[in-house]
């Protein structure tokens, strides 16, 4: 499970979609992410077991409060670091402070349910649009991610956070909306 921010703009998918087909076409072997599951990850919380699922509802996603907030997706990027990727992303220059909040919020709610912090050390939110597997054809890769590194893609108003169920399936991950919270 994890809490997300779906990317569903028609146009701001058409611009992700043509930024990561410059990605797949540096002929680098990746894993790139199906246009229907582009999101930003404010939490991932992993495998818990039936009832919490219910708790996460009601005790963290239900008392999360925001009001409709922009965000504006710019330059490209890899963990962890443009000459070893392991995952290409887009960046977020506006509206982090919002994302912060909001992260903020689900942590403590998740640790008086006993959910344990994630290990990373700070929360940097991005669009993730491929899983690199290999380093053949780096070079190019290299030089694309360098083209974009300023490159604005568009923006977005936040509406919605939402908790989502991944199943994992050989073709790729299924994504299913388990929860809804509206800004208010």
């Amino acid at each position: 499970m994890f809490i997300a921010i779906d990317i569903e703009d028609p146009l701001l998918v058409s611009k992700i979609d043509k930024i990561k087909d410059a990605v797949i076409s540096s002929g680098v072997p990746m894993k790139p992410v199906e246009s229907y599951n582009y999101h930003i990850t404010l939490r991932f919380i992993g495998e818990v077991p039936s009832f919490l699922v219910d708790e996460i509802k009601s005790e963290v996603l239900q008392k999360i409060k925001f009001k409709p907030f922009n965000l504006t997706f710019k330059g490209l990027g890899a963990f962890p670091g443009v000459y070893k990727p392991r995952v290409v992303w887009i960046g977020i220059s506006e509206g982090i402070d919002h994302l912060r909040k909001i992260r903020d919020e689900i942590e403590k709610g998740l640790r008086r349910l006993g959910i344990p912090p994630e290990r990373e050390k700070e929360f940097s939110p991005h669009l993730t649009i491929a899983r690199i597997k290999g380093t053949r054809n780096l070079s190019s890769l290299v030089k694309i991610i360098n083209e974009y590194s300023e490159e604005e893609f568009g923006k977005i108003e936040v509406k919605y956070i939402r908790l989502k169920k991944s199943t994992l399936t050989r073709s790729g991950p299924i994504y299913e909306t388990l929860m809804e919270v509206k800004a208010s």
